[in-house]
């Protein structure tokens, strides 16, 4: 029998090499195939209600597909993101101890940054400037504030995140690198990401090995299963109607059973004497003004909001990210026109901007009726 071993046997030995179903197979082996669809029932349910809020702010039909639940080495970083990206981490701040990063191509975050400073999404600039990082920082708080209220359901406890924090990612220039988890071993859940006409890619979510062995734990001890969660989530709640009781059958009129005659006279009943009742007169007017002065006497001590309104106006998104310290906004009232005085946002009169010693006060110049001032208090 030949023990001896060939030339390249003693060369992987030697070099500590293997095939690369080997090298692979340790990494493969970190998620069973159960682990794997846990992770990716938990993300689908997310990012289900994510994609409603996207499309809330962008108003675009936002698809997010099921995804994909791979992990990968840090090592390997770059190969999984060759591209410049933006990526916006996230931090649990109640319900879970960690947090996760997700990640999308800088220039699909240019289309929602352009859609949400109100332009049109054609041709948007992928060099990302402040308003347009703020823009993206804003949709993503949405999505994953949706994403949050959802896993709080399969979960079922509250969940709350901090606000996202945002900046450029770019591997190959070792830029924002320092966002990404400092575990050896990473999950990276892909979704696919269509956004009406204009985005046709992916986003994607990474965090932590350890981070998603927890999550399945968890879930594992919760005694709502995954299913039933994804149920509860995607549909509406039922509204419950108080029953009605159900009207009585008519039933066909029996006929009476004829009595035998007796025998002799009867004698007959007295008649019962029947008078229409009378009311006494009375103004309704006066009634009712009496009325309605008991109950308003009753609620003479409930306190009301007074607002002295000076003015409004309309802008769009873009106008109020540009706003900055010294900015002016102009208002739809005009130099001494009569402000609006408001009792719990209904308007009752008009007066004048005074200044009593140090503070400010409202003379009033015109003002409603009682009558019209307690219909618009209803």
């Amino acid at each position: 029998m030949n023990n001896r071993l060939s030339q390249d046997e003693i060369d992987a030995l030697l070099n500590g090499t293997g095939s690369q179903e080997d090298t692979e197979q340790p990494q493969k082996a970190t998620l069973s195939e159960l682990e794997r669809d846990t992770i990716g029932e938990i993300g689908n349910i997310s990012f289900g209600s994510s994609a409603t809020a996207l499309s809330t702010l962008l108003n675009q039909k936002v698809d997010i597909t099921t995804p994909s639940v791979t992990v990968i080495s840090k090592s390997k970083i770059s190969d999984e993101f060759p591209h410049p990206y933006v990526a916006i981490e996230v931090n649990y701040t109640e319900g879970f101890d960690g947090s996760n990063l997700l990640v999308v191509e800088q220039s699909d975050a240019a289309i929602i940054a352009d859609l949400m400073i109100g332009g049109d999404g054609q041709g948007a600039d992928p060099s990302l400037g402040e308003i347009h990082l703020s823009a993206v920082q804003e949709a993503m708080n949405q999505m994953m504030g949706s994403a949050a209220t959802s896993m709080s359901t399969v979960f079922s406890k509250k969940i709350d995140i901090s606000p996202p924090r945002v900046e450029l990612l770019d591997v190959t220039e070792e830029k924002g690198t320092d966002r990404i988890p400092e575990d050896d071993l990473l999950v990276k859940v892909s979704f696919r990401l269509k956004v009406g006409e204009l985005i046709d890619s992916s986003i994607m979510q990474l965090y932590p090995l350890t981070f998603a062995k927890d999550l399945i734990a968890e879930l594992m001890n919760t005694d709502q299963p995954v299913a039933e969660a994804a149920e509860a989530v995607s549909q509406p709640q039922e509204t419950y109607e108080t029953p009605q009781p159900e009207p009585a059958v008519q039933q066909e009129p029996q006929a009476k059973p004829e009595l035998p005659k007796r025998q002799g006279t009867a004698k007959k009943a007295a008649p019962v004497q029947v008078a229409p009742v009378e009311f006494q007169a009375f103004d309704q007017n006066a009634a009712a003004a009496h009325g309605s002065r008991n109950n308003l006497d009753m609620l003479m001590d409930i306190p009301l909001s007074v607002t002295v309104e000076l003015g409004r106006t309309k802008r769009s998104v873009k106008e109020i990210l540009e706003l900055s310290a010294g900015s002016i906004i102009e208002l739809d009232k005009l130099a001494g026109e009569p402000v609006d005085i408001l009792v719990n946002q209904r308007i009752v009169a008009k007066g004048e901007v005074v200044v009593i010693e140090e503070n400010f006060g409202v003379r009033v110049t015109d003002i409603l009726s009682q009558a019209d001032r307690l219909n618009n208090l209803k």
